[in-house]
């Protein structure tokens, strides 16, 4: 394999392979957290109401995560270069047709294209790293990778609010669709073709047998109800809400809110690179990267419970807070996967990543129903349906806190052995 055959990151590769890669990730959560800057506009130039307006967002994870499983064999049979390409061409239709809508209806199916579309964009990314980069340098590959998936969320923040003042939104989503077009255009021609790669047979021989090894595992079913419901709650409170609550509770206008937003993402880039080197240190020590991600998401609820409580003094520190520790859900990942023999590790991850995109569907879709519940007189809404709302979302975290505490113990499966 060509990753095995250097040890170094040669500038080359960098630029040909991590790159694209790393735009399309930046490409895909921009199109995730967009809704939360311009959802005011949707709401006047569509008459929706948070209801519509949650649906209409959640849209994007519900595709993206029933896609996750035949992904997997697409991005076996054809290649990241390939599949990610393709995927991106859909995204950029979807793109399009949401510039155009003017129903609730298309703006949906629009918003369910993207998904769909940038669904490749981190697991197509990782597995093209281990295709091309040594191993001994994906940790800092893939935290790169998270990291500009991060400048992503922040380019939707205040850049967007900026643009707005300048064009409709219908222009900004069609700049965005021309984009994902130059960006699958990017990865078909500077992307090397494939190295060749001895094809794994476990798809075919163990397929679903080793998913519901994985599945009704402890390891696994202890782990991922915290993993789906910590960092759902945050996709979909990052991707909407929170800029709603800064502007219907904090009573910011949206510049501001778009600020504080920027700063919680900055904050949540901070997180994945200070978190990742803690996890590294300690695990020098004995600690395990599963007891680091409990540990720092457990404390992690702490900035909700003040976020819940209505509690507006120092907005900013409150949400930076929430961003930098949420960002150690995604250590949960690697904890897992080095729970598992190898041949699983690729169906463990791909499980958990569907939990968690249905999780942010639901509680995105969710949140607009109840938060829609208490509408203010004079436009947005009142604090109760954001108060009840996050208040369950927070309430549902501490039971799978609980839930892993409790299932975590009892003997191992004699079927599979922790490596």
């Amino acid at each position: 394999m060509v990753a095995s055959s250097s040890h170094s990151l040669s500038s080359l590769r960098v630029v040909r392979v991590f790159v694209p890669f790393a735009l399309g990730y930046f490409l895909s959560y921009a199109f995730r957290v967009g809704n939360a800057i311009i959802g005011t506009d949707l709401t006047v130039d569509l008459g929706l109401d948070a209801a519509s307006l949650g649906l209409l967002t959640s849209a994007y994870f519900l595709p993206f995560a029933i896609f996750q499983l035949p992904l997997g064999l697409l991005l076996d049979r054809f290649g990241p270069r390939r599949t990610e390409a393709a995927l991106l061409t859909v995204a950029a239709a979807g793109a399009f047709l949401f510039a155009s809508a003017h129903s609730l209806a298309g703006l949906v199916a629009g918003r369910a294209l993207i998904g769909l579309g940038v669904s490749a964009c981190l697991m197509g990314a990782f597995k093209a790293y281990v295709m091309w980069f040594p191993a001994n340098r994906l940790p800092v590959i893939n935290g790169a990778q998270m990291a500009i998936g991060g400048l992503g969320a922040l380019a939707a923040t205040r850049p967007i609010e900026i643009l707005l003042q300048f064009m409709s939104w219908r222009d900004i989503f069609l700049l965005a669709g021309a984009m994902a077009l130059v960006v699958a255009i990017i990865l078909w021609i500077i992307v090397p073709p494939d190295p060749d790669t001895t094809t794994d047979p476990t798809p075919q021989t163990l397929g679903s047998r080793g998913l519901w090894q994985v599945l009704s595992d402890r390891r696994f079913f202890s782990i991922a109800p915290l993993t789906a419901i910590t960092s759902g709650t945050m996709m979909a409170i990052q991707g909407l809400w929170a800029t709603a609550w800064l502007m219907d509770v904090a009573e910011l206008d949206r510049a501001s809110a778009a600020n504080v937003l920027a700063a919680m993402t900055g904050a949540l880039i901070a997180g994945y690179l200070v978190i990742g080197k803690i996890t590294e240190a300690l695990s020098i020590r004995g600690i395990t990267t599963m007891t680091t991600a409990v540990v720092v998401m457990s404390i992690g609820l702490l900035p909700q419970v003040v976020i819940v409580a209505g509690i507006t003094h120092a907005a900013s520190v409150t949400w930076m807070a929430y961003g930098f520790l949420s960002s150690a859900t995604i250590l949960t990942y690697a904890g897992l996967a080095q729970q598992f023999p190898k041949a699983l590790a690729g169906r463990v991850i791909t499980a958990q990543n569907v939990c968690t995109f249905l999780c942010a569907f639901l509680a995105q879709a969710g949140l607009g129903l109840i938060i829609n519940q208490w509408p203010a007189i004079n436009g947005g809404y009142l604090d109760n349906g954001y108060r009840l709302g996050f208040g369950l979302m927070l309430a549902l975290q501490i039971i799978a806190l609980s839930w892993y505490l409790i299932a975590r113990r009892g003997p191992l499966p004699k079927s599979l052995t922790l490596r």
